[in-house]
């Protein structure tokens, strides 16, 4: 492999003290690859292509060494995320695991067909700890709209075979809003994911971009389905709080456990405005106040890979003002206090005066800022309000 190309990438990105980068703690790892591509997803994918599967980790492990400069010496996190990684090739899949640096946490996303014993096999040996399960619904109807391959009989399988693998954190993702959902569905769908008894759930609004075979079909259905998002949302909160877990995040939950950390510390890392590193085409990255983002285009990603380059890439840099609104509108999705040190600038101390009247939000006395319990319920909006208008 020939040596990486100036200005091809960010090649000297990096934090530094006396001399040594400190460097990012969290990695993504994105694998594309998928059976079939649903209809009302929007992420980087691509159909099948088995034959392909073995070049494209060599293109993730070439991209690896050429930005492992920019982690840190002990990385805390790893999601492998796509696209479906457990649809691919298991030589490819094990090939690429063994070489990954060690985690505290290292995360694979698995479609519930995928997970056989064989695969659950797979993963532990190569230091998988934490799965998380794409299980959208258990009701067939709404399965179908979302054009997912797994049956709820083998969603519910799915779960019993990673326990029996050794599996003690995984998480489920759900989805509300579907066309044709209606609260009863949603209340069977939260009934049979508790039933389970994961250590994390992932609740998510269905978001259909404009424009797509999705919204075409379900154009009207989606519009309603809007309306009831509010009292949607409000039911998933409460069913999960009431069972125990806690609301950590604005979609997340987790169990409490006295010996453990069951929130997810790799998305935890996105939200607290950490540094991460993202491998993989379409992947995004941020380190030292600069944002990349890897072409989507499988061919060239791989290509550039094997001729020894970066892949084709957007470069963002990012100013104090951004890094601090992001902190701000990222940072108040958590149940934890927000420290505005530094942040000041990017609120608006009008607007949080004006929604501390409203009790929905609330500044400690340590200055750290929150909202309350209605204030998350509204969420986006509220913080929204709360940002100062950018300097222009």
């Amino acid at each position: 492999m020939r040596a990486p190309q100036r200005g091809a990438g960010p090649a000297e990105v990096g934090p530094t003290r006396a001399g040594t980068t400190l460097g990012a703690r969290h990695l993504y790892v994105h694998l594309p690859f998928c059976v079939h591509r649903c209809g009302y997803c929007d992420f980087v994918t691509a159909v099948g292509k088995r034959g392909e599967h073995g070049s494209y980790v060599d293109a993730l492990l070439a991209e690896l060494a050429l930005e492992r400069h920019l982690l840190a010496d002990e990385v805390a996190t790893i999601f492998v995320g796509g696209g479906t990684p457990t649809f691919t090739e298991p030589a490819a899949l094990a090939r690429l695991l063994a070489a990954l640096p060690a985690a505290a946490e290292v995360t694979v996303e698995a479609n519930p067909e995928t997970v056989t014993p064989e695969l659950a096999a797979l993963l532990r040996e190569h230091g998988v700890n934490r799965v998380s399960l794409g299980a959208q619904s258990f009701q067939p109807h709404l399965l179908e709209v979302l054009e997912r391959r797994a049956t709820p009989a083998t969603v519910r399988a799915a779960v019993p075979i990673l326990r029996a693998a050794g599996f003690d954190n995984l998480s489920l993702d759900l989805i509300y809003g579907i066309p044709g959902q209606t609260a009863s569905d949603l209340a069977r769908d939260l009934d049979e994911a508790l039933a389970l008894e994961p250590e994390h759930l992932s609740c998510y609004e269905l978001e259909a971009k404009p424009g797509t075979r999705f919204t075409h079909a379900y154009g009207d259905e989606l519009a309603r389905q809007a309306d009831a998002m509010e009292g949607y949302f409000e039911t998933v909160v409460e069913t999960l709080t009431a069972a125990g877990y806690r609301w950590y995040e604005t979609a997340s939950f987790c169990r409490p456990d006295s010996y453990r950390e069951l929130r997810a510390q790799h998305n935890l890392g996105y939200w607290l405005g950490r540094d991460y590193l993202g491998i993989g085409v379409g992947a995004v990255s941020t380190v030292s106040g600069l944002r990349w983002r890897n072409a989507p285009s499988v061919a060239r990603y791989t290509t550039a890979l094997a001729r020894g380059q970066r892949p084709p890439r957007e470069l963002e840099p990012l100013d104090a003002d951004v890094q601090a609104r992001e902190r701000v509108l990222l940072g108040l999705r958590l149940d934890e206090p927000l420290p505005t040190a530094g942040l000041q600038g990017a609120l608006d101390d009008e607007a949080v005066e004006r929604l501390e009247g409203l009790g929905l939000a609330r500044t400690r006395d340590n200055g750290s800022l929150e909202l309350t319990t209605r204030g998350r319920f509204l969420g986006g909006g509220v913080t929204a309000e709360l940002l100062a208008d950018s300097p222009s």
